[in-house]
Parts: C-alpha cells; sequence; structure tokens
C-alpha cells in the first residue's frame, strides 16, 4: 500500500480518489482551519491546518508518492490572472517540498489556465516547472483532462502534471466516458439526471430521508453506506431570483429572460454576449457545466435546477463532484464556506481515475 503525503488537501477529493484505489494517506496539510475540519471529519486521517510555507520540511514525512493542487487563483482564467499573486508562489512550494523529500512519484493539479500562464519575464510557467523538475531526476507527463470523460457527471477541464522518477512517465488516464461512445468499452457521459434525479426535494432539515430508489449505477455508489441526506436545504433566493428563474428553460440562460425583468446586470449581458452558462439552467441529460465556488448565486455559472425553479443544493453541488452522500459539510460553518469548499474540490472520481496509474 503506497504512502501519500498531500499538500493543499482541500476538503480532501484527490485524497479520496487515491485512497479508493488502496493508497495510504499517511500527511496531510490545508491551512484554512474550517476546511481541516471537513477533511477530518470525513477522512479521518492526520491532517495539519498550518500555512505549508511555515512548516519545516523535515516535520513532512517521507512518501512514495506526493499530490496536490496548489491555490490557483493566479492561474484562473475567470480572474484576474496575476502572477505577482503569493498564491503563484506556492506551486514552487509544492515543488521545494519534492525537492527534498525525492518521493518516487508525484501529482501537480491545478487550473487549466496554468498551462498558458506566463511570468512577469515572459516564461511559459509549465515549461519552468518541467525543466525545474526534470532537473531532478524526473520523467514527466501533463496533460489537460476532462471530469466528464472519467464518470464526474460534470464538465469539469483541470491541468494535472504527473512525474515518475527515472526515464519512465506515468501514462495519463484514458477516458472512460464519452458524449457519443465510439465502442462498447467506452460508456456514455454520466448526466444531471443519473446524479441527482433521485434526490427528493430539498428541506431545512438536517436529515432528509430517501424516497425514490436510485435509477442509475451512479446514485448506487453515491448512496452506498449512507441513510439519508444532509447538506440538502432549500438555497436562499431572492424575490428577483425566483423570478428570473421562472423564465430560464431548461439548458438556457440569461437570454430566456424578458427585458422587462428589472435586472441591469442581465441587460448589459445581452449586449455584450459571450456568457453562455450564466443564469443557466442545467439540462438533464448532459453532464453539468463546472461547479464553481459561487454555485449559491444565479449570475455566476449554471446552476438552476433543471426541473425545479430553483438553485441546486450543496448536497447536488457534492453530487456533481462525484462526492458520496456519506461526505458531509458541518452546517454551522458560514453558507459562503460551504460552497467554496464544494467548488474548490478535485472530484474523487476523476482523481480515482488518476490514482489508478500510479499502481503500476
Amino acid at each position: 500500500m503506497p504512502d501519500v503525503v498531500s499538500l493543499f488537501s482541500g476538503c480532501g477529493g484527490l485524497d479520496i480518489g487515491f485512497k479508493m484505489s488502496n493508497h495510504k494517506i499517511i500527511w496531510a496539510n490545508e491551512n484554512d482551519q474550517e476546511i481541516c475540519d471537513v477533511y477530518d471529519k470525513n477522512l479521518k486521517d492526520k491532517i495539519i491546518c498550518q500555512d505549508i510555507t511555515k512548516i519545516p520540511i523535515k516535520d513532512i514525512p517521507d512518501c512514495d508518492i506526493l499530490i496536490g493542487g496548489p491555490p490557483c487563483q493566479a492561474f484562473s482564467m475567470i480572474g484576474k490572472r496575476n502572477i505577482d499573486d503569493k498564491n503563484f508562489k506556492l506551486i514552487w512550494d509544492y515543488v521545494k517540498v519534492l525537492e527534498k523529500k525525492k518521493p518516487e512519484k508525484f501529482l501537480i493539479e491545478n487550473v487549466v489556465g496554468l498551462k498558458s500562464a506566463i511570468n512577469a519575464l515572459g516564461d511559459n510557467v509549465v515549461e519552468l516547472l518541467v525543466k525545474k523538475i526534470s532537473e531532478l531526476g524526473y520523467s514527466v507527463n501533463y496533460d489537460i483532462l476532462n471530469a466528464a470523460d472519467f464518470g464526474v457527471p460534470q464538465r469539469r477541464k483541470r491541468f494535472f502534471m504527473l512525474g515518475k522518477m527515472g526515464k519512465e512517465k506515468i501514462e495519463m488516464p484514458k477516458p472512460t466516458h464519452s458524449k457519443i461512445p465510439e465502442n462498447d468499452k467506452i460508456m456514455k457521459w454520466v448526466t444531471v439526471k443519473d446524479a441527482i434525479g433521485d434526490l427528493p426535494p430539498p428541506k431545512n432539515t438536517e436529515l432528509i430521508k430517501y424516497t425514490k430508489k436510485p435509477k442509475s449505477e451512479y446514485q448506487k455508489l453515491a448512496r452506498k453506506g449512507s441513510d439519508g441526506l444532509k447538506n440538502h436545504k432549500m438555497p436562499t433566493m431572492s424575490e428577483l431570483d425566483k423570478k428570473i428563474i421562472s423564465y430560464v428553460t431548461e439548458g438556457g440562460n440569461y437570454m430566456d429572460v424578458p427585458d422587462s425583468i428589472p435586472s441591469e446586470r442581465i441587460k448589459k449581458y445581452k449586449k455584450t454576449g459571450g456568457r453562455t452558462t450564466t443564469y443557466g439552467r442545467l439540462e438533464r441529460n448532459m453532464p453539468a457545466y463546472t461547479i464553481n465556488t459561487y454555485f449559491s448565486r444565479l449570475n455566476v455559472g449554471c446552476n438552476i435546477h433543471y426541473s425545479q425553479d430553483r438553485l441546486i443544493t450543496i448536497r447536488e453541488g457534492l453530487r456533481l463532484q462525484s462526492f458520496p452522500d456519506t461526505f458531509v459539510i458541518p452546517s454551522e460553518l458560514t453558507k459562503r464556506a460551504q460552497y467554496k469548499i464544494v467548488g474548490n474540490a478535485v472530484p474523487p472520481l476523476l482523481s480515482y481515475a488518476l490514482s489508478k496509474s500510479f499502481k503500476s
């Protein structure tokens, strides 16, 4: 059972995937106490809640595999892409740990914007990373993967860099799912309905019992070991939000909203265009678009339930991220923290697909 050290662990999505393939998380690190509490509650592995730059590298145990997703604001396609952002430097702190601990293998996860990121001197960041890591003796492979291609009901694209000490590269996992499968070895994308179609309407209670039998393999997997639903409360919506939602058709967006609705933002979007998912309603027969940290809001992403006039719940966000129903976010956390934790996570099923590449 390979020993894994996890840096920038978040709530543990990446770690869950590796545990699913019988890797052992021996040490994990996260800087945010609320997120650490969620990790500890659900994974029960040792997590150190401290700024990684304040932890002596000698205190980090030796391991077979190093994994982690350094904070990505500096590389985000929807952010300011400020390469001077302090979080930009954290990816190099990961490399420092790699250099000192020299595990046999490693994984770095980040947003797709990292692949095209340029530093202040005009150098491509990925090329710099590959050069530095190669000098440490690793063979490096990297690519952008779509979570939907690996059984996650979400079209979420992320950058992954894999490395192995020596001349042999770790191969990227081959897709197991496709929008239009070319052969019987590839399955169809898991859809939103496949993922959340069995869930009852949300209620303002801590635990909701299942009222329907699971109708997909995905739903059966999500329910395994769970006696009901937590984090499935009715999202808060203003009267204007409710009005806007009532006009948006399945698969539609802000363009469905009539000009008579008093929203200056929507009127502006109609003039400027280019925001396909904004004020969007999910399509039941397709995977969701990316679940971001603001899926509590109408104007940031496609977050309206496909058949009910409401925003999706935290539980539905977790399902679309491929977390099991046994994974619970404490209700005492602020709503902002809950949505942020879900939106920032690596989908466990995507991590699982990657982790199997580390078994050889």
